[in-house]
């Protein structure tokens, strides 16, 4: 079964479609949007190997052509080499503006090729068909699209709307764990930033669904993109509730910068650490009760997941060098920092009044845990 959450956004609306089998059975719901019988696919090493072959094959069947461009995998991906890369070949390949672009992929990818069809030609469509958890409940929907550079994360992109989101639950079983559970950290966020009757489903049934039931995994992709389908519709270029979807990102963006976008922290890891500080940082102002934070913590724990600083290898910088790289972040406004802070779970709120020594004693102490 298929079940679709609409994004409300006028004439740029579309669905995001989640169920089994919709890399094989694609054609479906992309031959509708196609002005001619082609597309063109940009995707990575690792994914091409496991999904491109279905993907196409399916394409194939319905009479529709397709042109790949596979890239290498991993975070470095998403920077101005490779997006130079993604814009010459499809210009190459002389893409329209009415044509459809397909990111099959994670967050990587989809960031990187929405970025590329939101500049090329001053925009063309695209479709992203998200491989990883992460991309399927957060990065794939919302139109968020950019790059990294050596100043930090997502620092170069452009608000550019799919035109379609096909979340095929079946490909989630071919994630590592670790790579499933970082996207799982995305999914917790949703439960602490507006909805603690959700939080209360994960407790229950996270183990569970890390362990592969489907159903459990379903509902967990369409309760997380309902929740940021809900919140993009109030505030597409997060003028205000939108930034509520950075809980957690300000610690782990830092975080993510001080590994070199490297495997010793995945995007998701840096988030389920950035959920536990930033519930740590409330608590110590005396927002959110003492109890909350740990309560966090014993799910991250339960779930097996990264949740401290002590659990990323390698050297650190020290609390000075972290505060420096969450100056860089996109939440700053006027030189001062904004924060995602909550009054409980399922009560996150932004903050621009947090006093730099609170965040400062929060590193310290995350810091000499390690």
């Amino acid at each position: 079964m298929i079940e679709k959450v609409h994004v409300a956004l006028g004439e740029r609306a579309y669905d995001v479609c989640i169920g089994a089998g919709l890399i094989g059975a694609a054609s479906a719901e992309i031959a509708p949007l196609l002005r001619r019988p082609k597309l063109w696919i940009v995707t990575e090493t690792n994914v091409a190997g496991l999904h491109l072959n279905a993907f196409q094959d399916g394409l194939r069947q319905s009479g529709i052509a397709s042109e790949a461009l596979i890239l290498p995998p991993g975070e470095a991906t998403k920077s101005w080499p490779f997006l130079t890369q993604t814009v010459e070949w499809l210009l190459a390949e002389k893409v329209e503006r009415r044509d459809i672009v397909v990111a099959l992929g994670g967050g990587v990818i989809g960031d990187l090729v929405g970025f590329a069809a939101a500049i090329l030609r001053r925009g063309v469509r695209f479709v992203q068909v998200p491989t990883s958890l992460l991309a399927q409940v957060d990065s794939s929907v919302g139109g968020k699209t950019g790059i990294n550079t050596a100043h930090g994360k997502n620092l170069v992109g452009a608000f550019h709307q799919p035109s379609l989101v096909l979340a095929d639950i079946d490909v989630l079983a071919t994630l590592a764990p670790r790579d499933f559970l970082a996207g799982y950290g995305e999914v917790v966020k949703y439960g602490l930033l507006g909805d603690a009757a959700f939080f209360d489903w994960l407790e229950r049934h996270g183990p569970a669904l890390a362990a592969g039931d489907a159903p459990l995994r379903a509902e967990a992709v369409r309760r997380s993109v309902q929740m940021k389908a809900d919140i993009v519709v109030r505030d597409e270029t997060e003028q205000g509730d939108r930034a509520l979807l950075n809980l957690g990102h300000t610690f782990g963006h830092a975080l993510e910068a001080a590994t070199g976008y490297s495997d010793r922290l995945l995007h998701g890891e840096g988030v389920a650490i950035g959920c536990a500080l930033a519930f740590a940082l409330s608590a110590r102002l005396g927002i959110c009760p003492q109890e909350e934070p740990s309560r966090v913590r014993a799910h991250l724990a339960e779930m097996k997941m990264m949740r401290d600083l002590s659990d990323i290898s390698g050297d650190l910088p020290n609390t000075d060098g972290l505060l420096s790289l969450m100056a860089q972040d996109k939440k700053v406004l006027d030189g001062q920092l904004r924060f995602i802070l909550a009054r409980g779970i399922g009560q996150a709120f932004v903050s621009a009044d947090v006093p730099v020594d609170a965040v400062r004693g929060i590193l310290s102490e995350a810091l000499g845990q390690r």
